[in-house]
């Protein structure tokens, strides 16, 4: 009787177990089908800001513009229509809210009603102009007047774009290489400090610290890994930053190298973790084998056990540059917040953790800002995605070399 309570018994926790897993595997499943879902929404937005159209006389003779070419004609960096494939005549852009400084509210008529007539007066008279209006009030059925046709954002625009300005005007910039190059610029840098100082704690924990030290320095180490990022921001915003302006007389602080500095700390918990218990894995009957060879300790540290722990190295590297990529707030507070490509260590750069938690929260919900941050989302987790298949690959090489 007994065993048949037990057997039912087990039977209800083998149920309740398998129900969590496949509730949470079900949940991430989710989380990641609604990430890609609002992310890969931004392809089929217009490159024109949603409910406005471009209008040019009928005579101009361009028919497409690209969201670059927009943005640097309402920016004053294209000044003639020879410079687009146009007429050698100077460009005149015309914004909607012009028109209220070239008639007033009684020529427009109540409720606006005469303004789409009165923006065809406007682009019939000027061969020159690009107007950015409304599409209620554009003048469609004025044969003087051209509405340029709109595309939808591609993802060449988007992935080798070297602009980041989400709310500039007409044609929002999306291009997301400053910022996939910003993250991997602070993240590669800061695996390079943090590699040598984490393997050195690791071969000290493992094979040179006393007992009673190894029990002191240990959960030290393991403690780092639990405080705040934020935490770790205000360090190097307090002290990592104008250290650095001050050594190296830069214009400012924040930089590629604060970035890096501080997620190498950041990072040193984890390599430092992983590394020490690859290597007091190596078989003890190895290192005896070495010292009675004739071997001294530190040829077998650096000819045996690190050889033999490669593997778990090389994981703890994959997952420490996994922690550094996801990083938001230490990033975000250090390196400048500055969306440009990258070309020294001592440049402000942008991540992308840190440009989705800056600007999450002035994007309006559903629009192709909102959809856009998700797309991000969608690279980190591919980054992050990769990084964890590499570690569990080398996971498994250092396992089936246990055995």
């Amino acid at each position: 009787m007994r065993k048949h309570f037990r057997r039912i018994y087990e039977r209800i926790i083998e149920g309740i177990l398998t129900l969590s897993g496949g509730i949470t595997s079900f949940t991430i499943l989710l989380i990641i089908v609604f990430l890609f879902k609002e992310g890969i929404g931004l392809f089929n937005s217009p490159n024109v800001e949603k409910g406005y159209v471009l209008a040019v006389n009928a005579s101009n003779p361009v028919e497409r513009l690209t969201p670059k070419e927009i943005k640097e004609i309402f920016d004053y960096e294209f000044d003639n229509w020879q410079m687009l494939g146009g007429y050698d005549e100077e460009i005149m852009p015309y914004r909607f809210e012009d028109i209220f400084y070239t008639y007033s509210d009684e020529e427009l008529g109540e409720d606006y009603e005469l303004m789409p007539e009165k923006f065809g007066e406007i682009i019939a008279e000027n061969t020159g102009i690009i107007a950015f209006i409304l599409e209620v009030y554009a003048p469609k059925d004025n044969p003087s007047v051209k509405i340029l046709p709109t595309k939808n954002i591609i993802p060449s625009d988007f992935f080798m774009g070297t602009e980041w300005m989400p709310t500039a005007t007409p044609s929002a910039q999306f291009g997301v290489l400053p910022l996939i190059l910003g993250t991997l610029w602070v993240s590669v840098f800061a695996i390079l400090i943090a590699l040598p100082l984490g393997l050195g704690v690791a071969i000290y924990i493992s094979e040179l610290a006393s007992d009673s030290m190894r029990k002191i320095l240990k959960p030290t180490i393991e403690l780092l890994a639990g405080i705040p990022s934020v935490v770790y921001g205000f360090f190097g915003l307090v002290i990592i930053v104008p250290l650095l302006q001050k050594t190296l007389d830069l214009p400012v602080g924040e930089t590629v190298l604060a970035g890096s500095i501080i997620l190498a700390i950041m990072a040193l918990p984890t390599i430092i973790t992983i590394a020490e218990d690859a290597m007091r894995t190596t078989p003890a009957a190895m290192r005896e084998a070495s010292l009675a060879l004739g071997a001294t300790n530190w040829q077998t540290i650096y000819r045996v056990i690190v050889p033999y722990a490669s593997s778990g190295i090389s994981a703890a590297v994959v997952l420490g540059m996994g922690r550094a990529i996801g990083e938001t707030m230490a990033v975000l507070m250090v390196t400048g917040n500055a969306a440009l490509i990258p070309r020294s260590l001592f440049e402000p750069v942008r991540t992308i953790p840190a440009t989705i938690a800056a600007e999450l929260g002035e994007a309006p919900t559903g629009g192709i800002h909102y959809e856009a941050l998700f797309m991000l989302g969608c690279i980190l987790f591919v980054i992050t995605m990769i990084i964890s298949i590499s570690a569990e690959m080398i996971s498994k090489k250092q396992h089936n070399k246990g055995l």
